[in-house]
């Protein structure tokens, strides 16, 4: 492709590109997608993208074409793959000018050169650190700034490569380039806090942007560029440093104010700093041992002292709680049973520890935590009249405690509890003392005390086994609390109840249980119930209103929603409804029906949660999947949903349904395939790879017209990276389960293409290895590795040919499933699953539906999961 007589042409097709107008857009993306292998298309784009006279729509779309192409084609062993010739003009053209004007396209071109960068920098790319160190130097304002920014971009892509190889190499880049980063992080640092004393806005802000890209390229190097770094004196230096600056920042916060321009980023950078502590305690834990005395003393010191207030903002605060969570909890800190088998670090670590948390520091931070963190806030209290179904399931689980604050302080208070409990449990036991008797419910705070309070004690209840008469405080104090009426004591009512439920397993007689019953169901009348309805009341209640409200839709609404959360409660016991359930379905989800035009989106939210819920299949749970067909001609935003009911189905009975059901589905995705986004896509074919994984024999017979387009889409080389690694997985799952379907599909493949069975394998295979980095799940480069592992055996010479780059991505894999077991202190592969044990549920996790557990036994039969 000539460049000068390319531009005109290129630059049409980019604008027309960009069109609202369909009939101008498809032809023109179409024709692109022709150039895309042309020599010399990719520096017509750079040229492009870098002349800041066109129009910034079309610039942008030149920037992802050419980022869209690394991917594709930049890898010498990728079909089409860009001349070595063309490469190096680009990559110079790459770095000639930091001076973009746009922000957005900035961004995305600095993300572009890092993926060029772990292509090929250092060996084909020596000079790019180099120049960009050089124009980071600069006086120009823009460009150091552009620089900067494609620095970190740079540098973050390079960290995260895992290979011993590149670790090695990314080790040699910090250690020459580690001193630089820091004189430049520490120069913005100097020129921000002068600039803000000295109320220069603008100035200021410029170099607070600065500073907080210098600083993620600083967190980068520290974390992931030195194997000991605890050996070098730059690194500890730094780390030093943060708590002085952290110090200055936080000063700064109570001197702008939140109206200030600077405000947002100067939190940002703030969290950041702690991000570079938390991060470096997490990987290299000890080398953080000299650093454990100094981060507890800043960490304490702004969430438990006065030192905090007026400047410490909750992101702020739930940061240093969990640094101090990671210090107390960390394995490699505790000596072991026997001591003199202990690692000195560790024995070190203990000591620093053990002289920090005294008996008035710990009393201290156990009493903040319950009568300040625990303490319910103004905006709980709003939601709790305002839309008290929401304040009652507020999300609290998974990994909530690392950015909320409530979760955060419940789990912090856990470990420090576990660790001492010693220490707090007479603290604790004095706070409840003081707290016997009925509360005054006018007294507002000695009511959110209590709660609080009683909160810590239902938290710690397996620490305070030994501590507490739980049968003797139930029946002389709690009983009495739960048959307070006022309508301002629900507050410890619902505390009360929860207590219960959390000792309950713990120590409290079965003889105290019929007590205890009367009292639940005198709350099951509560009028402020927020939990699981009456449902015996409700249930002979429903029918009747149905039919009653036949010309009323917005009140069938509120029915259907009301029967979604009981159908959640029940669980496997709403079987029992579907005498009037599944009839309610079946109209709700009926398009040749009027009243699905108000019903259809919370009838299949019912669909959904019923079948999930369900035991087993039955014929008529089987015969509302008639709607199905119509509703996905609708192509419309309930798409989504249909897809999850369909998957519902398949994991429920995939054998009965794909039977009935599967060549109707079929048509029906081929029909939806033709015109739909690539997302829509996506969805599509993740039900085709779970009916695959659930049914591997079945699934392939059932949906083998949609096949060839998946085969083709890995031949050609599929440019959309989530498509390509669904692509993948299906394939994957083809071959691994079914290997004699995926041998007839490559026959009847080689058969349309006129190849050779041969040639065309090995053009899959070499496609497969090359776009590995498509796929981003686990489960799926797991699935890629052993499905080309099991060609291995075979003594065709096209699949042994192909052996280093088959071992290479299992390798790859094996490091991305590999984890360190804590218990052992071997690696083990954190996807197997064991069905001898059924995991313990924490207090803030749902029990789990049927669903969940027909997924669990799939994935216990499956290669993925267990132990082979």
């Amino acid at each position: 492709m000539d460049i000068d007589s390319a531009s005109s042409v290129v630059l049409q097709a980019l604008t027309q590109a960009t069109s609202q107008d369909t009939a101008v857009l498809k032809p023109a993306e179409e024709q692109l997608r022709q150039w895309e292998t042309q020599p010399g298309f990719y520096s017509v784009l750079l040229n492009i993208f870098n002349n800041h006279m066109l129009d910034v729509n079309v610039r942008w779309l030149a920037v992802l074409y050419f980022k869209n192409g690394i991917d594709r084609y930049w890898r010498r062993v990728a079909p089409n793959a860009l001349s070595e010739e063309e490469k190096t003009s680009l990559r110079a053209g790459l770095i000639t000018n930091f001076n973009e004007p746009v922000n957005q396209i900035a961004t995305q071109i600095a993300v572009l050169i890092a993926k060029v960068a772990r292509l090929d920098c250092p060996r084909q790319w020596p000079e790019l650190i180099p120049v960009l160190l050089e124009s980071v130097k600069g006086q120009d304002g823009l460009q150091q700034h552009r620089a900067l920014l494609t620095f970190y971009h740079v540098t973050k892509t390079l960290a995260s490569k895992r290979l011993a190889q590149d670790k090695r190499l990314f080790q040699d880049l910090a250690s020459g380039i580690y001193s630089f980063a820091c004189s430049l992080w520490s120069h913005h640092t100097d020129c921000f806090l002068q600039q803000i004393c000295a109320r220069d806005e603008p100035a200021a802000l410029s170099s607070l942007e600065r500073t907080l890209l210098s600083l993620k390229v600083l967190r980068k190097l520290t974390v992931h560029g030195f194997q000991e770094p605890q050996q070098n004196m730059e690194v500890m230096g730094f780390l030093n440093a943060v708590f002085e600056r952290l110090k200055e920042f936080l000063e700064c916060c109570r001197q702008v104010g939140p109206e200030n321009t600077c405000r947002e980023k100067l939190e940002k950078t703030i969290i950041l700093y702690t991000k570079v502590l938390l991060d470096f305690l997490e990987y290299h834990p000890c080398a953080f041992i000299p650093l454990i005395q100094r981060s507890l003393e800043f960490a304490v010191s702004y969430v438990f002292t006065p030192a905090g207030e007026g400047v410490a903002f909750e992101r702020f605060i739930v940061q240093c709680m969990n640094l101090i969570k990671m210090i107390v909890k960390n394995e490699a800190y505790k000596p072991a049973k026997n001591i003199e088998d202990s690692k000195p670090e560790s024995l070190e670590a203990h000591k620093i520890k053990t002289a920090f948390f005294t008996h008035p520091t710990l009393t201290e931070i156990g009493r903040r935590l319950v009568s300040h963190y625990f303490l319910l806030t103004e905006e709980e209290l709003a939601m709790w009249e305002e839309d008290p179904e929401s304040f009652a399931v507020e999300e609290t689980g998974g990994d909530s405690w690392k950015y909320s604050l409530r979760p955060c302080t419940e789990v912090l208070f856990l470990d420090i509890f576990h660790n001492y409990s010693q220490t707090l449990t007479p603290v604790l036991l004095e706070m409840v003392e003081n707290l016997q008797g009925p509360t005054n419910v006018e007294d507002h705070v000695q009511l959110l005390m209590k709660d609080a309070v009683y909160n810590a004690v239902g938290l710690a209840a397996y620490e305070l086994f030994d501590s507490v008469d739980f049968d003797q405080w139930f029946k002389n104090q709690l009983l009495g609390e739960l048959q307070v009426s006022h309508h301002r004591y629900k507050l410890i009512r619902r505390r009360v109840i929860w207590l219960i439920g959390q000792w309950i397993s713990v120590k409290f007689k079965s003889v105290l249980r019929p007590l205890l019953y009367e009292v639940i169901l005198s709350l099951m009348q509560d009028p402020d119930l927020v939990i699981r309805p009456y449902v015996g009341c409700l249930v002979q209640y429903l029918p009747l209103l149905w039919k009653q409200s036949e010309e009323h839709n917005m009140l069938r609404c509120a029915i259907l929603t009301t029967l979604i959360h009981l159908v959640q409660g029940l669980g496997a016991e709403s079987k029992n409804l579907y005498p009037f359930l599944l009839p309610v379905i079946q109209l709700s989800t009926d398009v040749s029906q009027p009243p699905h035009v108000y019903l259809l989106e919370d009838g299949l939210e019912l669909w959904l949660v019923t079948l999930e819920n369900s035991p087993a299949v039955t014929p008529e749970l089987l015969r509302i999947f008639q709607n199905m067909s119509a509703l996905l001609e609708l192509s419309s935003e309930n798409l989504r949903t249909c897809f999850q009911i369909v998957n519902a189905y398949i994991y429920l009975s995939a054998t009965e349904f794909l039977q009935n059901y599967g060549e109707s589905l079929c048509q029906s995705f081929s029909d939806l395939l033709k015109d739909i986004t690539n997302e829509g896509q996506v969805q599509v074919l993740k039900v085709v790879e779970i009916a695959l994984k659930v049914s591997p024999i079945l699934g392939a017979h059932m949906f083998q017209p949609l096949l060839p387009a998946v085969f083709r889409g890995i031949v050609d080389g599929e440019r959309y990276p989530v498509v390509m690694s669904t692509y993948l997985g299906i394939m994957g799952r083809i071959l691994l389960q079914n290997s004699s379907f995926f041998s007839s599909l490559l026959s009847k493949m080689a058969s349309e293409c006129g190849q050779e069975m041969d040639q065309l394998l090995g053009s899959v295979i070499e496609m497969w290895v090359d776009r590995m980095d498509n796929i981003t799940q686990p489960e799926r480069r797991k699935l890629s590795a052993l499905a080309l592992v099991s060609l291995l055996p075979s003594d065709n010479s096209v699949i042994q040919d192909k052996f280093c780059g088959i071992i290479n991505i299992c390798v790859e894999a094996l490091h991305d499933v590999m984890s360190e077991d804590p218990e052992t202190g071997t690696s083990k592969d954190c996807m197997l699953m064991s069905h001898f044990e059924e995991p313990k549920l924490s207090d803030d996790e749902e029990p789990p539906t049927e669903q969940d557990k027909r997924k669990k036994l799939v994935c216990e039969i499956h290669n993925l999961h267990r132990q082979t």
